[in-house]
């Protein structure tokens, strides 16, 4: 039985927001969020063929992180002025050139500043979400863009793994550059099917950054909801980018072994969110000896845990105000990836200087402080405006 959406973008006709149209996004989503990733169990290999050194391997990712929350922050609300697919394909054209350059890089510095590029780029996919929850009523949004979610939640998961393997037959540039290629797949598909939608807002670009500051002061939901998941985002990145390394030198996994483990994060309210991430690392500060399986499961709960928070507060966020969902958006993910980029920028020193008894011990110390925020302050405010 298919369902099918009716709804209007202006200057356009009604578009059908078909199964099909939002499996497509799903879909998109998922395979655009992936280039954040690809790089992740991969820089043991990368870092020695671009002459870079082990303890500064971890940038790769912080940079890609961090270009990523530059990106959200500043490009990401133009969606709410500009013309949305116009603005989405852009950003992709340049995804597409940024991937293919990394397959080519052969200096640190310019692998990192392409680092940087890719990530700025791949915000692409936060211009989508919003764009399905307009394009959405409002009786049938959450479940949209719960929908969509689960691609780009997918997508996350599944990059790690596919990322090892590619790179464990091919070598690590061939990932890039057939991300490269899915880039340009995927581009082309979103210009002949996606709808047109100019926004109705009218501002200045300065203005439209300008009123970031005001949509954080007046909206405590938005400040909770981002501190919460940028916590969490912070160990899950810690974790990932410090995992590969573990794996290769304590238990001597190939690329394919841990591409095989990073499928342990596709198996997979806020309190229980928060709780769960809180407790995910009790194996290794334990009982270190349990070894591999204590890692996996570490990676399953903290993937739940990250997963579960992340959606919970997208929901909330989309609910706040319609005309500024671009702009909400951006500033929930770019709290989300500065955290990320903090987090993976520790695994490498946190690893040369105490191993993985203690990379668990500070991933482990992020949910416990979202925990006790939640508890102290969130949870109360939510009950007084409930």
């Amino acid at each position: 039985m298919s369902t099918e959406v009716s709804t209007t973008t202006a200057g356009s006709n009604p578009v059908k927001l078909t199964r099909g149209l939002i499996a497509l996004f799903a879909f998109c989503c998922g395979a655009i969020v992936a280039n954040l990733y690809y790089a992740q169990p991969i820089t043991e290999l990368i870092a020695p063929a671009i002459h870079m050194s082990g303890g500064t391997a971890s940038l790769i990712v912080s940079l890609t992180q961090i270009g990523y929350a530059f990106g959200l922050f500043f490009l990401v609300p133009l969606g709410d002025l500009l013309e949305n697919r116009k603005l989405m394909i852009t950003t992709a054209l340049v995804s597409i050139a940024s991937l293919a350059a990394a397959s080519f890089a052969r200096q640190p510095g310019v692998f990192l500043g392409i680092s940087l590029l890719v990530g700025f780029s791949s915000v692409a996919v936060q211009i989508l979400i919003p764009l399905a929850a307009h394009l959405a009523p409002d009786e049938s949004r959450g479940k949209v863009v719960g929908t969509i979610m689960g691609g780009l939640l997918l997508g996350i998961l599944l990059s790690r793994p596919i990322s090892s393997v590619v790179a464990g037959h091919f070598g690590w540039r061939a990932v890039f550059g057939s991300a490269a290629v899915l880039m340009a797949i995927v581009t082309s598909v979103l210009a002949l099917t996606i709808p047109r939608r100019q926004p109705d807002h009218q501002a200045t670009y300065f203005e439209l950054i300008g009123s970031l500051g005001h949509l954080v002061r007046t909206m405590p939901v938005l400040r909770h909801r981002s501190f919460y998941q940028a916590l969490m985002f912070a160990s899950f990145s810690l974790f990932w980018t410090a995992i590969p390394v573990e794996l290769t030198r304590q238990f001597g996994l190939s690329q394919t072994g841990i591409g095989i483990f990073a499928l342990v994060g596709a198996i997979g309210a806020t309190l229980i969110a928060l709780v769960v991430g809180a407790f995910a690392y009790t194996p290794a500060l334990i009982h270190p000896a349990w070894g591999v399986i204590g890692l996996v499961a570490t990676g399953i709960v903290l993937d739940f845990a990250v997963q579960m928070n992340m959606v919970l507060g997208q929901r909330e966020i989309y609910a706040l105000h319609a005309p500024s969902r671009n702009r909400l958006n951006a500033l929930y993910m770019t709290s989300i990836f500065v955290g990320g980029a903090f987090g993976s920028a520790l695994a490498s020193p946190l690893y040369e200087h105490g191993g993985w008894p203690l990379v668990a011990a500070v991933a482990t110390a992020f949910p416990l402080v979202a925990l006790a925020h939640y508890l102290v302050i969130g949870r109360p405010y939510a009950a007084r405006h409930a």
